[in-house]
């Protein structure tokens, strides 16, 4: 277990956090599993089976600072110390102009995608800039809305594009610590956040439209990636889309 690596998922009780922890599970990562709800945590490390590695279930709120760092001593006093953290827990809101968005909207969107990813990046940056040896990686959940927002979605794709200044800056503050940085941009995984999609969601030029969709195993399948690099390499942006998905041209 001394050798393993470890990885920190956040929002794995469910969509792609349950994926990217799973399959590094699986892989060999001792994991821990991160979320909101203790008993949804349990269920998926209970799925995810018998491996060599070992998988933690810690129920954590990302956007309080004392349960974080609670959640980052227990991953440290379990594992030794940390070698990943995936930025992933986020919220979203249906498609509402922004006169009509409550303000309470608002903080809560940008409480979880913005200052949980800052909260949990904060707490991994200090355990990786001094654990022997040195160093570690953080990945952030971006998403398509990094760059490119779908019709009403203003607290959703401002957090998301915040997410980028975020892996920015810490791509350039992790090096005196071998710390690297990188994000995920992701389109149209199917997970139950994005059941809508199969169905008919918003389009720019007005119209409801059916999207297409890919397995969220491909996310995970470029997590890992990523994740398995060594620290003298890094990838910085990454997206992975259904092929099909109207992202790229014009509407």
């Amino acid at each position: 277990m001394q050798n393993r690596k470890t990885a920190i998922v956040t929002g794995a009780g469910t969509g792609v956090g349950r994926a990217v922890a799973t399959t590094l599970l699986g892989k060999g990562w001792n994991t821990v599993f991160c979320g909101r709800r203790q008993a949804v945590l349990d269920e998926a490390v209970a799925a995810a089976g018998q491996t060599e590695a070992r998988a933690l279930a810690v129920s954590c709120d990302v956007t309080r600072e004392d349960q974080v760092d609670a959640l980052f001593r227990t991953a440290v006093d379990t594992f030794g110390r940390v070698d990943l953290l995936f930025n992933n827990a986020g919220s979203s809101y249906k498609s509402t102009p922004i006169d009509e968005i409550p303000v309470s909207v608002w903080n809560d969107i940008v409480g979880v995608n913005l200052t949980g990813s800052f909260l949990c990046a904060r707490a991994a940056f200090g355990v990786m800039r001094r654990q022997s040896p040195m160093g570690g990686r953080i990945i952030n959940n971006g998403s398509v809305s990094a760059y490119a927002p779908r019709p009403g979605s203003v607290p959703y794709t401002a957090t998301k594009h915040a997410i980028t200044g975020l892996t920015r800056t810490l791509a350039l503050d992790g090096r005196p610590f071998d710390i690297a940085c990188g994000q995920i941009d992701i389109g149209n995984a199917l997970t139950e956040m994005a059941q809508a999609m199969t169905v008919g969601v918003p389009q720019a030029n007005g119209t409801i439209a059916a999207e297409a969709v890919m397995d969220v195993q491909r996310v995970a399948d470029a997590v890992l990636h990523m994740a398995s690099l060594p620290l003298d390499a890094n990838v910085l942006f990454m997206t992975v889309m259904a092929t099909k998905m109207p992202f790229v041209g014009r509407g």
